[in-house]
């Protein structure tokens, strides 16, 4: 036990250390060069320039910290250090859970988390560098109808997959209808892709709502027991917790 918050304090220590480190390189990047070049904007502009992206990824940046932080644990600080919480790191501390078949929110997961997002970051770097180095020479290739086409379906590929993993539950202890909480923040996605114009573009918002939807809506199908823990035994068989 001492060991584990040894070990939690200290990533969390370092943790809060690279996230200042990094909003300096940041910050700081542009401030430098507003001074080698004497070309500070105006506050009017950086308030017109800014203020739609503002209002577009601070709700998407805070629905997305409360949202994926339980799953992630303390490697939420490398996650969104190095950016691609979506469409790479979530995918990756999922996946490398359920290979090493440990449970999500305990020291376990956690230290498995950290690993494989740090690598993942890693190789990420790697192929970017390669990527860089051959873009010329594969931009006949790039540039294809058909791999335009395959690009445009890599992400809901890749969420489908990470969704069928989320779906299967392994361990002793297991949630029974769990997929029944999802009926609520599909219906809401649902009714805001028909009735609310420009829904696509308000994706902060929605998970935002999403959350504290999901929360009220698993919390009645828990009180009336239609949602509830099982164990399962040596033979299978389900067993109430409650």
């Amino acid at each position: 036990m001492k060991d584990d918050k040894k070990y939690i304090d200290s990533i969390h220590n370092l943790g809060r250390l690279g996230s200042f480190i990094a909003v300096c390189f940041m910050m700081g990047i542009p401030a430098v060069m507003c001074i080698v070049y004497d070309a500070w904007p105006s506050m009017s502009t950086v308030i017109q320039a800014g203020g739609g992206l503002l209002a577009m990824f601070v709700p998407s940046a805070f629905s997305e910290v409360i949202s994926y932080a339980p799953i992630l644990g303390s490697a939420s600080y490398i996650t969104f250090i190095t950016g691609n919480v979506m469409n790479l790191k979530l995918p990756v501390a999922i996946s490398a859970q359920q290979i090493a078949g440990v449970e999500a929110n305990t020291p376990e997961s956690d230290a498995i988390s950290t690993m494989a997002i740090a690598l993942s970051s890693l190789e990420t770097i790697a192929i970017i560098a390669v990527g860089v180095l051959m873009l010329k020479p594969l931009q006949p290739v790039l540039t294809l109808p058909a791999v335009s086409t395959c690009t445009a379906y890599m992400v809901p590929a890749l969420m489908g997959g990470l969704m069928l993993g989320v779906f299967k539950q392994s361990g002793k202890v297991r949630i029974k209808n769990k997929m029944l909480v999802a009926v609520a923040p599909i219906t809401m996605s649902i009714l805001g892709l028909i009735f609310i114009e420009g829904f696509t573009s308000k994706q902060g918002f929605a998970i935002l709502g999403a959350i504290p939807l999901t929360l009220a809506f698993a919390f009645i199908l828990w009180k009336k027991g239609i949602v509830k823990q099982v164990m399962i035994d040596e033979n299978g068989v389900e067993h109430d917790m409650e």
